[in-house]
């Protein structure tokens, strides 16, 4: 597992639910990357316009699975573009109040996924003390989006790893 972290690198919790786009999805996609379109909270936008950089790390979350938790790593390899689901009549991302313009939405795009020794459940997260003040693991926290500390994101890789 390549841990070369950039002293500029911000980190980053990414879910998606597993049947809609999973982190072997993203593994299989020519070239290993894709937009992360379809995101309509402004708070996790703005994550995604104002704050994400190329070569931000990820943790790729599975969400609504059984166990839900980190399933692998990836990173920002495209910073923020307009999210042209927004625009398409047929998707179910679609914004009438988005045009070409003035869009309303925009989307990374993640890439350069890489798998963990073994995945990490929400259940290991909620049992590891340093993990106490982790966005995640607050009640009723539902951003699809949201950053990470080092320590943080080191721990996660930290327990992935412990179990080999």
């Amino acid at each position: 597992m390549d841990l070369e972290i950039n002293s500029d690198s911000k980190f980053w919790l990414m879910k998606s639910e597993p049947d809609v786009f999973s982190f072997f999805d993203l593994e299989r996609r020519e070239n290993q990357k894709e937009q992360w379109d379809g995101v309509r909270n402004y708070q996790a936008r703005n994550f995604m316009m104002n704050d994400m950089k190329v070569g931000d790390k990820i943790l790729f979350y599975h969400s609504n699975a059984t166990p839900p938790g980190i399933a692998g790593l990836c990173e920002v390899v495209e910073e923020a573009k307009p999210d042209n689901t927004a625009l398409d009549p047929k998707s179910e991302y679609f914004d009438p109040k988005s045009t070409k313009e003035i869009p309303r939405w925009f989307a990374v795009t993640v890439g350069k996924p890489q798998r963990l020794e073994s995945f990490v459940s929400l259940t290991e997260m909620r049992e590891e003390k340093e993990l106490k003040d982790m966005l995640l693991l607050r009640k009723g926290q539902r951003l699809s989006i949201l950053p990470v500390s080092q320590q943080e994101y080191s721990c996660i890789l930290k327990i992935a790893s412990s179990r080999k």
